[in-house]
C-alpha cells in the first residue's frame, strides 16, 4: 500500500501489517529482545487505549464467551475487580468508561492505576487471553520504537546494547495517519482496557 493511500487500509490489513513489522523487528534484534510469552511486566499499569482498540477487545472478549466459556467467566470476574479497584480514582465517566479529556484530568491519568494488573492477562499462564485482539500499545512495546523524544524501547530489552544495535532493531511502523483514519469514524474519546470489557459494570 502507498503510504498517501490511507482511505485503502482495513483494520485487518493495519495489524497485520504492524504484527509484520514487529516479526522483522525480533528477527534483527536477535537476543536483544527479550519478550517472550510469560514475561509480562509491561501488564502492569493502566495506559489510554482508543475506540478501536476497545472495539478490538470487546469483540475478541465475546468470542472468547463462544469459545471458551469458563474463561470468559473468569476474564469478566477478573475485569469488574479491576473496575472497582480503579473506581474512586478513574478520570473518567464511570458509567461509559470514557476518560475525561481537560487537563486536569490527564494530569491524574498521568499517576493512575500504575500498579494494576492488566484483567486481562491470564494469572495462571502470564499470558494475554484476548492476545489476537491486543491494543496497539501492547502491539508495539518491547522493540525500539521512534517517537517524538528518540527511540522508546522496553527497560528489560536491550540491555547493554549499543546504539548501533539498537538501530539496527528498530521496528517500522506504518505512518501515524492510517491508524488516525482507521479510528475517527470511532471518535477521539480513550478509555482503558478494564472499562473497554463489558461486565455487569459498578455504575
Amino acid at each position: 500500500m502507498k503510504e498517501g493511500a490511507l482511505l485503502v487500509w482495513t483494520d485487518a490489513g493495519f495489524l497485520a501489517t504492524v504484527d509484520e513489522a514487529f516479526a522483522s523487528s525480533a528477527s534483527r534484534s536477535g537476543s536483544n529482545l527479550v519478550c517472550r510469552p510469560g514475561c509480562n511486566q509491561c501488564c502492569t499499569g493502566t495506559f489510554a487505549i482508543s475506540m478501536l482498540d476497545a472495539q478490538r477487545l470487546r469483540q475478541g472478549y465475546l468470542e472468547l464467551a463462544d469459545r471458551d466459556g469458563d474463561a470468559f467467566l473468569r476474564l469478566e470476574g477478573r475485569a469488574l475487580a479491576s473496575q472497582q479497584r480503579l473506581a474512586s480514582a478513574f478520570p473518567g465517566n464511570l458509567t461509559t468508561g470514557l476518560l475525561f479529556d481537560d487537563e486536569a484530568s490527564q494530569q491524574a491519568f498521568e499517576e493512575f492505576g500504575n500498579d494494576e494488573v492488566c484483567p486481562v492477562l491470564n494469572p495462571q499462564t502470564g499470558t494475554c487471553d484476548l492476545y489476537v485482539s491486543r491494543p496497539m500499545t501492547c502491539r508495539v512495546f518491547g522493540p525500539p520504537v521512534r517517537n517524538d523524544e528518540g527511540i522508546g524501547l522496553c527497560e528489560l530489552c536491550f540491555t547493554g546494547a549499543t546504539e548501533q544495535e539498537i538501530a539496527e532493531g528498530e521496528m517500522f511502523l506504518p505512518p501515524p495517519e492510517v491508524e488516525a483514519t482507521l479510528t475517527a469514524p470511532l471518535g477521539s474519546a480513550r478509555t482503558i482496557v478494564a472499562f473497554a470489557l463489558p461486565t455487569a459494570g459498578i455504575s
